[in-house]
């Protein structure tokens, strides 16, 4: 299990703030293609990633180098050679820290892109889901899944605590770490949000 990344003004417990060095790095729609596929597909080589991106391995492999330099990915101990390095995903999960007013102008734009483009890979996810799901998974997967929205008024404290429920449950799901060689395992995906809706009106005191 990765607890992947989460947008949040205040990191929970575990989670990394990226810095502005670490978003200009991310900031790049390939590379935040490469570190969702490694958190789903496990670890793989340039040339397994370029397959499934449709770039070169020569790009794959550049993009790669650059995730590591600022400890997004790392090269796989022991697995593969000097000319076919495999490639996984540093463990534990990071933030984007939502804007405020001392965030400067690039690495708000840096993290906007960030969380909108893995928001997108999420979306995608759920829809191939719901194509693909009926004609080939078993009813014993179809059973554990749930798709849930709930729509509810809330005050700002009100919220808060509901977004730090989530992260207490968030870290008692790390005890699933590691379980990519487990047998009968496959790759899962949990989401949660929880915001304020922008279009809506806060009543009046």
């Amino acid at each position: 299990m990765s607890t992947d990344d989460a947008t949040a003004a205040t990191p929970p417990e575990g989670r990394t703030p990226l810095g502005p060095a670490q978003l200009k790095a991310l900031a790049h729609p390939l590379r935040i293609q490469i570190l969702d596929l490694l958190s789903t597909h496990g670890s793989l080589t340039a040339s397994g990633l370029a397959e499934l991106v449709g770039e070169s391995s020569g790009s794959t492999s550049y993009h790669l180098r650059q995730l590591a330099r600022h400890d997004f990915v790392r090269e796989v101990a022991g697995k593969g050679t000097a000319r076919e390095r495999w490639w996984e995903r540093v463990p534990g999960g990071f933030t984007v820290s939502l804007p405020d007013e001392g965030t400067d102008t690039a690495s708000s734009l840096a993290g906007t892109m960030i969380s909108r483009e893995f928001e997108a890979a999420r979306a995608r996810k759920i829809q191939t889901f719901l194509d693909r799901a009926p004609s080939e998974l078993s009813q014993r997967w179809l059973e554990g899944a749930r798709l849930a929205t709930a729509s509810m008024w809330l005050t700002a404290e009100q919220m808060t605590e509901v977004a730090d429920a989530w992260d207490a449950f968030d870290a008692t799901l790390r005890r699933f770490e590691g379980q990519e060689s487990l047998p009968g395992a496959r790759p899962v995906q949990i989401h949660f949000n929880v915001f304020p809706t922008i279009d809506g009106k806060e009543n009046p005191s």
